[in-house]
Order: C-alpha cells, then structure tokens, then sequence
C-alpha cells in the first residue's frame, strides 16, 4: 500500500483527503510532528506556489517519504475570483478577526463577510468554484502535480451541518444540496480534494 504524508493540520482537509484514497488502497496519515513544525509562509499568489512551497518544505521532516500538500479555496465569478488563495484568511485580511485558527469560528466569520460582499448579486451570476492544487513531494522535491475543481453557486443563507469553510453556502444544483448536506461518500466523488487526489494517484504509481 501506498502510503502518503499529509502536510496539514485541518481535520477537515485529512478527513477529505482519507475518504478519497480509501477508493485508491492508499494510506494517508497526517506528518508526524507536524504540529511541532513552524508553518512557512504562504504568500504565493496562485494555488500552485502555495501548495508547492508546503510540499518541498514539510517534505524535508520526513526522508524518503512522499509528503502532499495542497492550497485550496473558493473562487466566486461575481468577485472576480475572490476570496481565491485568500479563502482561509479571508476575515483576517478585512481585520474582523486577527488570523485564521481552526479552532475558532474563523469559518463563521469568512462565511458572513462572504454573504455581504454578494449582497444584491442575484442568484444567477452567484456561480463560483472550489478549486485544489495538490503537490506531492520527496527530499525537497517536487514529484508530481494534480488539480482538481467542482462548480456550484453561492446561496444567500448557510444550509447544512456538514463539511466545513464555505461548504454551507456552496450549492451544487445537480443535487439540490449544499457540500454541507451531503454525505462523505457522495462528497468524495465531487469534493475538489477528493479529485485532485484521484489526478494525483495514479501519476504516482506510475
């Protein structure tokens, strides 16, 4: 079995990732000691430099082993792409709150500033994406590269328990739900993780 170090500490992103390998015979398990490992910069203006720079880094506290990491986010067509990279840190960089923490309502936040700013934006030009860059590296390395995207639309009120970040407003009008309503399975074969990482597995076994 294949087995990946992921460079992240969000529950959220290892639980995707998990159920999209589970298809694969692959094991995913966070770095160890990851926690215990300063985060470097993520400053990049593109998916890819992010994911990128995480990779190579994290990469060199686990020789030989193939470390993932990704940068996602949400893509509105109405903001012109925005919050894009800046997705995590969306509230912070409007200075509602001081930074993203997993454990705060950071999420809470990014979702409120995101339904003021589509405020009088009607439903139809509410179209917008999640989009992931996933890299895998080794030693310092990049080995291989992998994207993965899924549209949807912005609803004007959260709907769902599930998922987490921009999930409760991001509707997908083929089901008539949001990513927070549907089940890990159904997410898997939409989730923008879960298809970067089946784009990204088999260039790996290869």
């Amino acid at each position: 079995m294949v087995r990946l170090y992921a460079a992240t500490t969000s529950a959220g992103k290892l639980r995707d990732f998990r159920t999209a390998a589970q298809a694969y015979s692959v094991s995913i398990e966070p770095l160890p000691g990851i926690e215990g490992i300063a985060a470097p910069d993520e400053d990049g203006d593109t998916f890819l430099a992010n994911a990128a720079a995480k990779a190579v880094y994290y990469s060199r506290f686990a020789p030989g082993e193939l470390v993932v990491a990704d940068d996602s986010g949400l893509e509105v067509d109405a903001l012109g792409g925005a919050p894009g990279v800046r997705s995590a840190r969306y509230a912070a960089d409007s200075g509602l709150i001081d930074s993203p923490d997993a454990n705060d309502n950071t999420d809470v936040w990014n979702n409120m500033l995101l339904l003021q700013k589509l405020e009088g934006i009607p439903d139809t030009l509410r179209t917008a994406r999640y989009h992931c860059t996933l890299v895998a590296a080794r030693d310092g390395q990049i080995f291989q590269i992998a994207d993965g995207s899924v549209d949807g639309k912005i609803l004007d009120a959260p709907r769902g328990m599930g998922g987490f970040g921009y999930d409760p407003l991001f509707y997908l009008p083929e089901l008539g739900k949001t990513m927070a309503e549907i089940d890990l399975a159904t997410k898997l074969t939409l989730s923008h993780r879960g298809r970067a990482l089946a784009a990204l597995l088999p260039k790996l076994s290869a």
